[in-house]
């Protein structure tokens, strides 16, 4: 008899959780398990990625007039006459508004934001709050089942969370899952009552279908001009990722006579400041927004490096596909990169800064034995991470 499995996402948008969540799925064997998953959000570049066989459950009316702009909400659901309803709506507006900390705030605001959810009809064997925060705060208050997993991505400790509030539903789950060594070793110092919980399970990642989404493209995808370095970055435009940084390294390379090209795909909150940025420093022919990509990696494989300028990472899944491609990468060096990158081996580590980055760059344009040296160790690695999905089987039939 197969065992009914329940994800929880926020959404498949580009983010590296979502490409993971997309990458797992893949791999269930379906024979065994049912597999439903619930979004808050239906829309994003990943679910076209989605195995058939996954169930994605309908939104209820009640979320929907939530989620919808503040006014037309409030509108609808005074005119319904749902006033306690309207009040979480408006108490959830007024705390996004005064918020200090996003993280915080989503934290504090899950309150008035699980009024317009009901507990499912549905009884699971397991429910996986696959993302910190809401994910698996619905896990464990709107969901049945006979065990509950939450899902940490990211360095705990960097995130800007309440460790006060997540106890209380930390406590609740069978396991908590994290993404790599650094990462298992922060959440077990901040939470050492929930130590013998913490398990680590590496993002999946498939060599396979990298390799051959990387070769749909057979031109390069960039048309670049003669001689010009091409350099790529992959990450949502947000603080965490350290892109003005990467705004500021160009600028010193393109002063310096280098003729580089600096690509980012990503979107997110950041990309008026950034646009902002590149057009102050003179550099729209040099530094350029792409937006999402739904298939990265063409342009991973037609790049001459790839740079990852990020300020805290839990185990970015763009190093590992851009290491299945054999690139040179630079990274700089947060808390979890010594994870993935053995400096000077498969990889460069430098200080988080954007005289350091721009340094370590020129470095890897100059030295191009370095380069070829670099791509030809991470050719020899065994990078595929399909195996993972083991560690999950094994949680989920635990008793």
């Amino acid at each position: 008899m197969k065992k009914n499995l329940l994800f929880v996402m926020p959404s498949l948008s580009a983010g590296g959780g979502e490409k993971s969540l997309v990458n797992l799925l893949s791999q269930i064997d379906f024979n065994q398990y049912e597999v439903d998953l619930f979004l808050f959000n239906h829309e994003g570049i990943f679910m076209e990625f989605l195995p058939g066989e996954v169930h994605v459950l309908p939104l209820p009316d009640s979320y929907r007039l939530f989620n919808l702009p503040f006014a037309e909400s409030v509108r609808k659901l005074v005119f319904q006459n749902r006033l306690p309803l309207a009040y979480c709506r408006a108490m959830f507006a007024f705390k996004n508004a005064i918020s200090r900390s996003n993280a915080v705030t989503e934290q504090y605001n899950w309150k008035y934001l699980a009024s317009s959810l009901n507990v499912l009809d549905k009884r699971y064997d397991v429910a996986v709050g696959f993302l910190e925060k809401s994910s698996t705060y619905f896990c464990v208050d709107k969901v049945q089942a006979a065990k509950k997993i939450g899902w940490v991505h990211i360095d705990y400790d960097k995130l800007g969370m309440d460790p006060r509030f997540d106890i209380k539903y930390f406590e609740q789950l069978d396991h908590i899952v994290t993404v790599s060594e650094e990462c298992t070793h922060v959440l077990k110092k901040r939470f050492p009552e929930q130590r013998h919980k913490i398990e680590m399970i590496y993002n999946i990642v498939s060599p396979t279908m990298i390799k051959q989404m990387a070769n749909q493209a057979n031109i390069d995808v960039y048309e670049r001009s003669h001689n010009e370095i091409i350099i790529l970055s992959i990450g949502r435009l947000h603080y965490q990722k350290g892109f003005e940084m990467a705004v500021e390294a160009c600028k010193i390379l393109v002063d310096k006579g280098y003729k580089v090209r600096w690509n980012i795909i990503g979107q997110g909150e950041e990309h008026e400041r950034l646009a902002h940025l590149i057009q102050e420093n003179g550099l729209q022919n040099h530094f350029r927004l792409l937006g999402l990509k739904s298939n990265p990696y063409s342009y991973i494989k037609h790049a001459d490096i790839y740079v990852q300028t990020s300020k805290f990472e839990g185990k970015s899944i763009a190093i590992d596909e851009a290491k299945i491609l054999n690139k040179p990468i630079l990274v700089t060096n947060f808390s979890t990169a010594k994870d993935q990158i053995k400096h000077g081996y498969n990889g460069w580590i430098v200080e988080m800064n954007p005289g350091d980055i721009a340094r370590g760059i020129e470095q890897l344009i100059l030295d191009e034995d370095l380069r070829l040296q670099l791509s030809k160790n991470l050719s020899q690695e065994q990078l595929g991470t399909e195996e993972e999905i083991d560690k999950l089987y094994k949680l989920v039939g635990e008793r």
